[in-house]
């Protein structure tokens, strides 16, 4: 596929557009917290466990990644377990630490709210070129690192 043509931005004019996206995104997030019965820090959360996949995460790999004390982090795993969302597992190397496992049924009903959404930016997507596509992905590839990077610097809880 060809590129298309583009209208012109300016950085300012960018950053703009990513707020609006950042805003629509965070309200978007609350609706779909709300439809699946839990609140936007849980399914973040929630998010994380099923993004490790296998290398099923500690609760404190989770509270490092959802800028969350320990103490909070044990309350969103205890409403997740209650909702059914997750299950605990002893660390098969260290008895102490529990891994975070997803259900499958849970992984399968945010899903289902979810899908309607990534083929509408799937559709989307299909009207960049691949080289405009790769362009797209290292920018957002970099600019979750810089935000990463920001929040360890600026916002670590103490």
């Amino acid at each position: 596929m060809q590129a298309k043509p583009r209208p012109a931005a300016t950085p300012e004019q960018a950053l703009s557009a990513m707020d609006h996206l950042i805003a629509t995104h965070l309200v978007g997030q609350h609706e779909i917290a709300q439809q699946v019965g839990l609140n936007v820090t849980d399914l973040t959360c929630f998010a994380y466990v099923v993004e490790a996949g296998d290398n099923l995460p500690t609760a404190g790999d989770l509270a490092a990644r959802a800028h969350v004390t320990t103490g909070a982090v044990t309350g969103i795993l205890n409403r997740l377990e209650r909702a059914g969302y997750i299950t605990r597992r002893p660390d098969p190397t260290d008895r102490r630490r529990i891994r975070v496992a997803a259900r499958p049924e849970a992984v399968a009903r945010v899903r289902e709210v979810y899908e309607p959404y990534y083929a509408r930016l799937t559709e989307l997507f299909a009207d960049y070129s691949p080289d405009e596509i790769a362009v797209l992905n290292d920018w957002f590839t970099r600019a979750s690192a810089l935000a990463a990077n920001y929040l360890e610097e600026h916002c670590r809880p103490n």
